[in-house]
């Protein structure tokens, strides 16, 4: 057993439309004790029509530069490399800028969602499975070049109208798409209620995608889908239904067997999504997450 993580991270926000929180959150995030610092460019506003506002990045640029943070980043989340052909070109353009922008502001991961399709016969599904390889690797050929690696994050099924790869499908996929810059971001929760929502066996699935975690996303639920009302976050808590970002320790995504039984990649992003209510018990987190970052097999 060893650390096989040396990078602890944080998504932050950036809610205005100017970037005037961007410097804080980004400070606030270095001094909680985190390494790594998960920018959002879906908040960044530097991306139009497929296309980079050059003028607007450089002023993004200004703000991240010379703070002292290292960056990951999350692309836009509803890039979907699996939608229908007559749309592919413009999420395969929409990632090729996401790409450019994320090695522009410095940052060694960008991640992605995976792709999700409208339930239909098998052959149609196997389809899009096909045009999301054949994309990715394209998109590895950009992001190798500009020295950053495309992480591919676990979703679940927001809708019953829609399927999505499980954590063991997605590692089917990278493997079949074999490039050194196409590789997974691991989100435990995610993983967590999608299991929950098809029967499958969480820990089996965990098993198959940690090899290609080179990007963890920590946060904690309970694997309940919020397939009922609630009035609130606060009642959803209280049900523990939904994708709820939690603190470690609240939910039950089982921390203590994903470290003891799945083996990871030397050197990933344990970078932590926590819902900003529960902000009070970052640092916390940040400890939890270190702990448990500590004890990841290689």
């Amino acid at each position: 057993m060893k650390d096989t993580v040396t990078k602890i991270g944080l998504s932050i926000r950036c809610t205005d439309p100017d970037w005037r929180d961007l410097a804080h959150n980004i400070d606030e995030a270095l001094e909680a004790g985190v390494g790594y610092v998960e920018l959002p460019l879906y908040q960044l506003d530097v991306i139009a029509g497929a296309r980079i506002l050059h003028d607007r990045l450089a002023r993004v640029r200004a703000v991240t530069e010379g703070r002292g943070a290292r960056y990951t980043m999350h692309g836009h989340l509803a890039i979907n490399l699996m939608d229908e052909p007559h749309r592919l070109s413009l999420h395969r353009t929409l990632l090729a800028a996401n790409i450019e922008v994320a090695a522009a502001l410095g940052a060694i991961h960008l991640v992605v969602h995976s792709g999700f399709a409208g339930k239909g016969p098998a052959a149609a599904i196997e389809d899009a499975y096909a045009r999301q390889r054949e994309a990715l690797h394209a998109a590895g050929e950009l992001a190798q070049a500009a020295g950053i690696v495309l992480c591919v994050e676990n979703i679940f099924e927001f809708t019953g109208a829609r399927i999505t790869a499980l954590p063991g499908r997605l590692a089917r996929e990278l493997a079949a798409i074999a490039h050194p810059c196409v590789q997974a971001t691991f989100d435990f929760s995610h993983g967590h209620l999608h299991c929950a929502m098809l029967g499958a066996d969480f820990m089996a699935e965990a098993k198959a995608l940690s090899p290609f975690a080179r990007h963890l996303h920590v946060h904690d639920s309970f694997g309940r889908p919020a397939d009922f009302w609630t009035f609130s976050q606060t009642e959803a808590l209280a049900f523990g239904t939904g994708d709820l970002h939690l603190p470690l320790g609240w939910g039950s995504v089982p921390f203590d067997r994903l470290a003891a039984e799945c083996r990871f990649p030397a050197g990933v992003v344990a970078d932590i999504e926590l819902q900003e209510r529960y902000w009070s018990e970052l640092k916390g987190c940040i400890e939890a997450t270190r702990a448990f970052a500590a004890r990841l097999l290689s």
